[in-house]
C-alpha cells in the first residue's frame, strides 16, 4: 500500500466521517461518545487548523485522518493538539505513524511549537508506543481520567513533543 497525506477536501467529508466514527464507536481513543453525523462532519473537519486524510495511492481509497487543532488560546496558543484515526480494517500498517510525522511538519507550518496529547488512553497501547518512538515525552498520567464503555475507568497519559 502506498500511502500519501493531503489535505481534507469536502468530497472527504463521508469517508473520513466514517474512519472518525470508527474510533468514536470503538470507545477506547476519543472523548467522544457520540458520532459525528453527515450534517456537521464537513462543518468540523473544515474549522480545523488543518485535516490531514491518508489515500491509498493506488485505490484512491481515504484509509486514515487527523485533526490539527490549538490546545489552548492566547499566551499557550503555540501549542497544539491533534486526533488520529485510521480505518478499523487496516489498522497496524504503520498508516498512524504516517500520519503523526505529517502532523508534526503541519504544526510546525502552522506556527506551533509543541504538540501536546492531553488524553492518551493507557490501554491503548500501539499509541503509546508510537507516540514514544516518535520521542515523544510523558508530561504525568490523570488516574482514571477514561471513562470506558463497559464502566470501568483507565488512566490517561499526557504527552508533548516540540516541532
Amino acid at each position: 500500500m502506498n500511502i500519501m497525506i493531503r489535505e481534507y477536501t469536502k468530497a472527504d467529508a463521508d469517508a473520513v466521517m466514517k474512519i472518525w466514527n470508527q474510533v468514536v464507536e470503538d470507545g477506547v481513543a476519543f472523548p467522544q461518545e457520540e458520532p459525528l453525523t453527515e450534517d456537521h462532519a464537513d462543518a468540523f473537519f473544515s474549522q480545523q487548523t488543518y485535516t490531514g486524510v491518508a489515500e491509498d495511492e493506488v485505490s484512491g481509497e481515504v484509509v486514515g485522518m487527523y485533526i490539527l487543532h490549538p490546545n489552548n488560546v492566547g499566551r499557550c496558543g503555540h501549542i497544539c493538539n491533534a486526533s488520529y484515526a485510521v480505518r478499523r480494517d487496516l489498522r497496524g500498517e504503520h498508516i498512524g505513524e504516517k500520519l503523526v510525522k505529517d502532523c508534526m511538519a503541519k504544526a510546525h507550518e502552522n506556527g506551533f511549537r509543541i504538540l501536546q496529547f492531553n488524553a492518551v488512553v493507557a490501554g491503548n497501547t500501539h499509541a503509546v508506543h508510537l507516540y514514544e518512538r516518535l520521542g515523544f515525552q510523558r508530561i504525568g498520567v490523570v488516574p482514571e481520567g477514561f471513562h470506558m464503555p463497559d464502566g470501568s475507568y483507565e488512566d490517561i497519559i499526557l504527552f508533548y513533543h516540540t516541532v
